[in-house]
């Protein structure tokens, strides 16, 4: 596998994520991102790994997170993954998973409220990598990553 197929099963590792979660949420790509494998011993030469970031815009209260967290972790479990870490931190609470494959996958809080997906791949033969193609169902957003979140929703949001 290529770098630019280890992306496109990383886009759809983060796809079926957020295809699990009910009510949808809004989101949008963050930075993708690639590097060498050359600083670990252990990966064959003229390899690299690739990162990919959702940033969820809709506004998920603390109330929710608990749930939200819930959710993905039980899909992630359905799906075959070994959950490696979980932080229960009150206000920067995270999962962490391996899938089958070795993807590395973590769904986290930032400091605004703002829940992260993020997919990490293994170290594959070096190529060259596309941005995602999939359609984030929030709209544009300028300015700086990480954004806050900008889109209330019935259910995630609520904070009672």
């Amino acid at each position: 596998m290529n770098m630019q197929q280890g992306a496109e099963q990383a886009d759809g590792i983060l796809q079926q994520t957020l295809g699990a979660i009910e009510p949808p949420l809004r989101w949008s790509h963050g930075p993708s991102t690639h590097s060498s494998c050359g600083d670990d011993p252990n990966a064959p030469e003229n390899t690299g790994s690739v990162d990919r970031i959702i940033q969820i815009r809709t506004i998920v209260s603390e109330e929710r997170r608990g749930s939200l967290l819930g959710v993905v972790e039980r899909a992630w479990k359905a799906r075959g993954y070994r959950i490696t870490n979980v932080n229960t931190s009150k206000r920067f609470p995270a999962i962490n998973a391996s899938t089958p494959d070795n993807f590395q996958v973590e769904v986290s809080v930032g400091g605004e409220g703002q829940f992260f997906f993020s997919v990490t791949t293994p170290c594959f033969t070096m190529s060259d990598v596309a941005d995602p193609t999939a359609q984030p169902n929030a709209a544009p957003r300028e300015g700086e990553f990480p954004w806050r979140p900008d889109t209330h929703d019935a259910f995630w949001s609520v904070t009672s």
